[in-house]
């Protein structure tokens, strides 16, 4: 598989709307699993494909059981067409984003979210996802729509750069 190259702010593509996926074939698994190499290389827990360049709605969301100690278990899917149908709840937290590097901000997003889309197998999936698998579902699929994260920052006081090493990967 390959690295990819992460398209940083200010690249017009983070801003446009991706396509609508017809059917998962050979080579939308092989771009799913090189976003999947290159998120972990990054390191990140979430990656949409616009932000590898290609304006399809593709997303692969990787956050690892426990993570920041939020006591659910691990969630890895790639998926295609996801669609947010349920959302509940309201959370604040810090997240980061690959394509925008050094930056960390507040961001309120739904505590638990259902989503359904296309498996890798084409087969429906609906999965329901609290946390920080959540937050990165919510995160990746907003960059489908064109949407960054400090978009939905209400407290601008919050936003803040950090050292490369330190920003948090979430959700990518």
């Amino acid at each position: 598989m390959a690295l990819l190259d992460i398209l940083l702010e200010g690249d017009p593509r983070l801003r446009q709307k991706a396509t609508r996926v017809r059917a998962v074939d050979n080579s939308l698994r092989d771009l799913a699993e090189d976003m999947f190499d290159t998120m972990m290389d990054a390191p990140g827990i979430g990656l949409a494909a616009p932000q590898v360049g290609v304006l399809r709605r593709l997303i692969w969301v990787h956050v690892p059981a426990n993570y920041h100690e939020d006591e659910e278990p691990e969630l890895s899917i790639a998926l295609a067409n996801p669609e947010i149908v349920k959302a509940h709840g309201r959370v604040l937290a810090y997240e980061g984003c690959l394509s925008i590097p050094g930056w960390t901000a507040e961001v309120p997003r739904a505590e638990v979210v259902t989503v359904k889309g296309l498996g890798l197998d084409n087969r429906p999936v609906r999965i329901k996802a609290r946390g920080w698998g959540a937050r990165a579902l919510q995160h990746e699929i907003d960059h489908l729509d064109g949407i960054l994260f400090l978009d939905r920052v209400e407290d601008k006081s919050t936003i803040m750069q950090v050292p490369e090493e330190d920003t948090p990967d979430a959700a990518d």
